[in-house]
């Protein structure tokens, strides 16, 4: 029996109505569509003292941290897409997700100012909570246990935070004493054109439905920035801003692996509570709709809407957040991109196989990670922010209930920059709102005290601010 027929048996083939081919091209087009994140994660994650909060290693430059998070960005992905491929058999890619990530930098190291070790801490403390309770069987509760319109709403919340991120990155958006914030100077700071001319370049890539648009447009976007910067157009700093600094490339991921044992010894309690509950809710939320999403689209649900054997790809994903958190890297989701290989017709773990191979074979490339200015790599901020929105169509706004909360749930999460407190904000009017309106029986227990205990946090900290 040879490889291609071991294959066949192995991932049911026939039983699936696809061959070796097909699914080679799935995992293919899959990874294109998804691959930017080796890119994208790292620039994230990666802390610049006195420009962006995030990873800082003592002893390493930001290029250097920036390699050694897209080679444990890469390493993530692979795990959790093999245990995808030849566990749950499904063609679901999985890698750190977008949201996620820039909740770790921006709101737990940076406004929470919490030690990144810890809050990587957080991240394996949520991926082994997430183990446990799908080992256990505990999903369904798991769902009943959190007000659906906050849970529908967190996506578009997620898309807006994510985009403000970009813009500010690309110099489009700034801070403005007066108003908070107002437009750049877009005419005349070269970051900010060669920004708006990298996005609308990749909109359009993006619109055409090319393979691998985001990564495509984050490569133009620095080759047109290094274009501008050597050809004399503009000089000095300006110059300098177009271009990262020296690479500074290394495969040597030890500063960051095992990292989170020396934040468990530094642990407030609230305050981690609050941030592994926020891991989990995203993480488990986005990866239990986007496998029901694209599952729908391969043709895999049931007669009830339900994914069988759901729990399996959710495994997948909760040891992938494990052992990234191990590593040195945010918590890992199944991406929606998956979409786009189950479009081409991708039907088994082959897919994810495919995609997996493939990430492990970007190691190659880990320099060109380090050498991508952040105001290219957070053009795909923007674009999967825009696609994001496209969650708000499944509130039902015309019912009350479900319109404050979610509403508070997306206008809080992007203006107090804080995935966390947009969650907070949508989980402690919901029971409210149901209650004014008489509704109590679809308030449970639970909803009450989730929202006691974020009221209680909430007023704690910020009275802590205060003084």
């Amino acid at each position: 029996m040879g490889l291609s027929d071991s294959l066949a048996n192995y991932f049911g083939f026939e039983e699936h109505g696809t061959t070796l081919r097909t699914e080679a091209l799935a995992g293919l087009t899959t990874f294109l569509t998804m691959s930017y994140i080796v890119v994208v994660n790292p620039s994230i994650l990666v802390g610049i003292p006195g420009e962006k909060p995030g990873i800082v290693v003592s002893g390493y430059g930001p290029g250097e941290v920036q390699s050694m998070l897209a080679v444990v960005t890469i390493i993530a992905a692979a795990v959790a897409t093999l245990i995808m491929a030849l566990y749950a058999n499904r063609p679901f890619g999985q890698a750190p997700g977008l949201g996620l990530n820039a909740f770790f930098a921006f709101t737990v190291v940076g406004a929470l100012g919490i030690p990144w070790q810890t809050a990587l801490a957080a991240v394996v403390v949520e991926g082994i909570i997430f183990i446990a309770l799908t080992a256990v069987g505990a999903r369904e509760y798991i769902i009943r246990a959190f007000p659906e319109p906050v849970k529908f709403a967190v996506g578009t919340g997620i898309g807006l935070f994510l985009a403000i991120i970009g813009l500010q990155a690309m110099g489009i958006v700034i801070d403005d004493p007066a108003t908070l914030v107002q437009l750049g100077p877009v005419a005349s700071d070269p970051v900010a054109i060669v920004s708006v001319v990298g996005l609308l370049f990749t909109f359009a890539l993006y619109a055409r439905g090319i393979r691998g648009s985001i990564i495509v447009g984050i490569l133009a976007t620095t080759a047109l920035g290094w274009i501008v910067a050597n050809a004399g157009l503009v000089g000095g700093d300006a110059a300098d801003s177009l271009v990262a600094g020296a690479p500074g490339a290394t495969y040597d991921i030890t500063p960051l692996a095992g990292a989170f044992v020396t934040g468990v010894a530094d642990i407030e309690a609230f305050t981690f509570a609050l941030v592994v509950f926020t891991f989990f809710f995203v993480d488990f939320f986005d990866t239990a709709g986007t496998l029901t999403g694209v599952a729908q689209i391969a043709g895999f649900l049931d007669e009830d809407g339900n994914l069988p054997d759901i729990d399996k790809p959710l495994m997948a994903d909760a040891v992938g957040t494990t052992v990234g958190g191990m590593l040195g890297t945010s918590t890992v989701t199944t991406y929606i991109e998956s979409a786009s290989g189950v479009e081409e017709g991708g039907r088994t773990g082959m897919t994810a196989l495919v995609v997996a191979l493939l990430f492990l074979a970007s190691l190659a490339v880990v320099p060109l990670a380090a050498a991508i200015p952040l105001y290219a790599s957070h053009i795909a901020l923007v674009v999967i922010g825009v696609v994001m929105l496209g969650n708000v169509v499944d509130i039902a706004w015309d019912d009350l209930s479900y319109a404050i909360p979610a509403g508070m749930t997306i206008l809080v999460m992007p203006l107090t920059y804080s995935i966390a407190t947009g969650i907070a904000a949508g989980i402690v009017t919901y029971p409210i709102v149901k209650a004014a309106r008489g509704e109590w029986s679809d308030v449970r227990l639970g909803h009450w005290v989730l929202a006691g205990a974020f009221v209680f946090y909430y007023v704690v900290r910020t009275n802590t601010l205060a003084a």
